[in-house]
């Protein structure tokens, strides 16, 4: 591994591991009572300030549980303390990002909520926007079953993977990939982030895509970015290949979004995101392309209907 890898790859783990560290709710517990009820507090430190958190009323699943995130916990700043330490024996600098990414970040994050709830609707979550747009903000929603949340819960976390500054300053590769699908489908499947290893039907088609294969897959990307062409249409052939590929268990079509949106934002040209509206006609555009019937049709589609501009 060249040295130039090795601080892509390093990066990247620490961007997966801040953001886990970031999801658990942890710090020395505090038990109160009053009028014979008992509540559950913890303490923590945020920027060098201390902090106390109310938790509820106390119960043992909860307690325990913020016992294991505490040991979770240590285990995550020790790992990123060790990835800070390889780093600085290999000279790594933080780069400072392009004007134009800064631009398109700030945009990617300005229309989250409406990219999420389209990938949602994509995906078959039923969601409304109020909905999608309450559970990313933290809220509760009413009529939507838990796996439905959960999913809506998972992109928000995917977005704000790439969306990191060292996430958007590594490469768009195989690595990565697999890191948007763990976010895409955790919770899920024990698999999730890596590749499909049972066959998977299509619904509306009889074609089926093979197994894949790593070094395949790597090498098909590696071919991707070798052709010349302009960013939108790489970021497009991005997407349509891990759609057809069908390379993880599940969450293909959420992780081709964030994927080729890596890429796409990567360069500050904008993002990729299908209408709702539009979503039957993407997905039989899409059956016939599976079937390499007319390729031409859908990335027109995606071009000229999904692509936004800065």
């Amino acid at each position: 591994m060249s040295e130039k890898t090795e601080i892509m790859f390093l990066l990247q783990k620490r961007e997966a591991l801040l953001h886990e560290l970031s999801t658990l709710t942890y710090g020395s517990t505090e038990i109160r009572e009053n009028n014979y009820n008992k509540y559950l507090y913890i303490h923590y430190r945020e920027e060098g300030r201390l902090l106390t958190k109310y938790l509820g009323e106390y119960q043992d699943e909860l307690y325990n549980l913020i016992l294991k995130n505490n040991v979770r916990a240590k285990e995550l700043k020790k790992d990123i303390k060790n990835i800070n330490k390889r780093l600085k024996e290999l000279n790594y600098t933080e780069e400072e990002l392009d004007k134009e990414v800064e631009r398109n970040i700030d945009f990617a994050k300005r229309h989250m909520v409406d990219t999420i709830y389209k990938q949602a609707i994509l995906e078959g979550v039923a969601t409304t926007y109020a909905d999608t747009e309450s559970i990313i903000e933290g809220g509760k929603v009413n009529n939507m079953t838990s796996d439905d949340i959960m999913k809506i819960v998972n992109l928000k976390h995917a977005w704000e993977f790439i969306l990191n500054k060292n996430v958007i300053l590594s490469p768009t590769d195989f690595a990565l990939l697999c890191e948007i699908n763990k976010l895409i489908e955790e919770g899920f499947y024990y698999s999730a982030g890596s590749l499909r290893s049972v066959p998977v039907t299509i619904g509306g088609t009889k074609w089926q895509p093979p197994l894949p294969i790593e070094s395949i897959i790597k090498e098909d990307l590696k071919n991707i970015f070798d052709q010349e062409m302009n960013d939108v249409d790489r970021a497009t052939e991005l997407l349509l290949y891990v759609m057809k590929k069908q390379i993880f268990i599940d969450g293909n079509k959420r992780t081709s979004v964030l994927f080729s949106n890596h890429y796409l934002i990567s360069k500050g040209k904008g993002i990729i995101v299908i209408p709702a509206e539009l979503t039957d006609e993407f997905k039989n555009l899409l059956i016939t392309y599976y079937e390499e019937k007319d390729e031409k049709r859908i990335k027109k589609f995606i071009k000229e209907k999904c692509y936004m501009k800065i």
